[in-house]
């Protein structure tokens, strides 16, 4: 389900019809589109070793647990590819998000002309954030690299990460107590939807948009 500001905004058109725009382009592995998004989950440990499950019992868990902190997750989805990789790291600042990115400029995609990146309009995700992670000319480097494309304030839910992301948290246990368990599983999580090439099926188009969120859109007088 979307969310969508209260009154017309022009702003809100003209990011979301650029995010559509972007998501009809057919696939070219020069240009990937590719879509990123962060979620943060607690680390949240058993007191107790819980009970396994056997005949007509489901597995037990004990009520009380102990907190291990917060670990975030930066999950990057090329759609078109069925390709999909999570990091894990200690806290979601400016640098984190830059050094994920560098990852895919210098990992995945070295040979590409352009990573075509969707993502929100979150404060880190800015090339101001590779000037504060980077050196000048690295920096640089990286920005010439990315054709950037924001998906407009209250409207994360055109980030195709952002629904991977929910289908990822689905599938984790519901308690994971330490960095190295959580990492364990999404590593065993990509792994087993990239080899099944899982794709994402975007059909919601700038046609669509005018119709259905059509109030969004000024009037004009004849």
């Amino acid at each position: 389900m979307w969310v969508i500001p209260k009154e017309s905004s022009a702003d809100f058109v003209a990011d979301m019809e650029d995010v559509l725009e972007v998501y009809q382009r057919p696939y070219q592995p020069e240009r990937p589109v590719v879509c990123l998004d962060e979620a943060s989950t607690q680390l949240i440990g058993e007191v107790r070793k819980p009970l396994p499950m056997v005949p007509g019992q489901v597995e037990r868990y004990d009520s009380v647990y102990v907190r291990n902190g917060v670990a975030s997750l930066f999950m990057v989805f090329e759609p078109l590819a069925g390709w999909r990789e999570v990091s894990v790291t200690g806290s979601r600042t400016r640098k984190d998000f830059a050094h994920v990115v560098r990852d895919l400029v210098d990992g995945r995609y070295r040979n590409a002309e352009k990573i075509v990146l969707v993502m929100d309009q979150l404060n880190t995700h800015s090339t101001a954030s590779f000037y504060e992670a980077f050196a000048p000319e690295e920096a640089r480097r990286i920005v010439e690299r990315l054709e950037i494309h924001h998906t407009p304030k209250h409207g994360s839910w055109l980030d195709m990460a952002e629904i991977e992301l929910s289908v990822m948290v689905r599938d984790l246990p519901d308690r994971i107590g330490k960095q190295a368990d959580l990492e364990r599983h999404l590593t065993a999580w990509t792994q087993n939807r990239n080899h099944a090439h899982v794709k994402a099926n975007w059909q919601f188009t700038t046609a669509d948009a005018r119709i259905k969120l059509r109030k969004l859109y000024p009037t004009f007088d004849d």
